[in-house]
C-alpha cells in the first residue's frame, strides 16, 4: 500500500525465500524487499539465487517494478526487524544493495526504493566499512591491490579508495578537484569494470581485496549517500 501510494507498481508478493526466487524468475522487477528469516528458504539464500540468475524479485514486503533503466538487473533491499552485523554483511555480501529496519518512515522507504532502483547504495559507506573492518580477513600478507582490480586506471582506484573510506560523491568531487558529473562516470566506470551492481559491493570489494585495510579513515564518514 505504501509503494503503491507513491505510483510505485508492486508486481508481486511471496511468503518465503523460494516463492521470491520464482516470482523473480516470473516477473524481473527492479527492486525486491527481502525479509531475511522466513520458512523453507531464508532471505540470504534467496537474495544469492536472484543475484546468480541476475534479476528478479520479491519478499513479504512485495518485488516492484517500473520502467526500463540502463541496469536491468534486480536490486535486491533488505527489509527486516533485525539489527544483526553478521545478518547485514551476509546480505551485503549476497549482493544485496541496501538494509533497512522495519520501524523505517514510509518516505524513507519510498526514497529507498527509487535510491537503490537507481544503482545507488542505500547504506552509509561509514555503516558498510564497520562491518567490513569487523568482517574482512585480515591477512597482511595480502597484496596491496588484488588481480581483479588490475584493470582500473590510477583515478580509478584513487577513486574507489576514497568511496570506501566514506566519501559520497560530492565529497569525491572536492577532494580530487572534479566536478560531480566526472566522479559519478568514474564510479560508474568502476562498477562496469568490476561488474559490480553498487557502490556497496565497491566497498565490500576494496576491502577484501586489500585496497583499503581494515582500521583505515580518510574522510567524512557520518552520513549515507541519500
Amino acid at each position: 500500500m505504501i509503494l503503491a501510494a507513491d505510483g510505485i507498481e508492486v508486481v508481486a508478493e511471496a511468503v518465503n525465500g523460494t516463492e521470491a526466487v520464482a516470482a523473480v524468475r516470473r516477473t524481473r522487477p527492479d527492486v525486491v524487499l527481502m525479509d531475511i528469516r522466513m520458512p523453507e528458504m531464508d532471505g540470504l539464500e534467496a537474495t544469492r539465487r536472484i543475484m546468480a540468475a541476475d534479476g528478479g524479485s520479491s519478499t513479504g514486503a512485495g518485488g516492484t517494478g517500473g520502467t526500463a533503466v540502463d541496469d536491468q538487473r534486480t536490486k535486491v533491499l533488505i527489509l527486516t526487524t533485525y539489527d544483526l552485523d553478521h545478518y547485514v554483511y551476509a546480505a551485503l555480501t549476497a549482493g544485496a544493495s541496501g538494509f533497512l529496519l522495519k520501524d523505517v518512515t514510509p518516505e524513507h522507504l519510498i526514497a529507498s526504493v527509487r535510491l537503490v532502483r537507481a544503482g545507488d547504495a542505500l547504506l552509509a559507506p561509514a555503516i558498510t566499512r564497520r562491518l567490513i573492518e569487523r568482517f574482512a580477513p585480515r591477512d597482511e600478507s595480502r597484496s596491496a591491490v588484488h588481480r581483479d582490480l588490475s584493470g582500473l586506471t590510477p583515478r580509478e582506484l584513487e577513486v574507489l579508495h576514497l568511496l570506501a573510506t566514506g566519501l559520497s560523491n560530492a565529497e569525491l568531487a572536492d577532494r580530487l578537484t572534479l566536478s560531480t558529473t566526472t566522479v559519478k562516470t568514474h564510479v560508474a566506470r568502476i562498477l562496469s569494470k568490476l561488474d559490480l551492481r553498487d557502490r556497496v559491493q565497491a566497498v565490500v570489494l576494496a576491502y577484501e581485496s586489500g585496497l583499503v585495510a581494515p582500521g583505515t579513515h580518510s574522510g567524512p564518514t557520518h552520513r549515507p549517500d541519500l
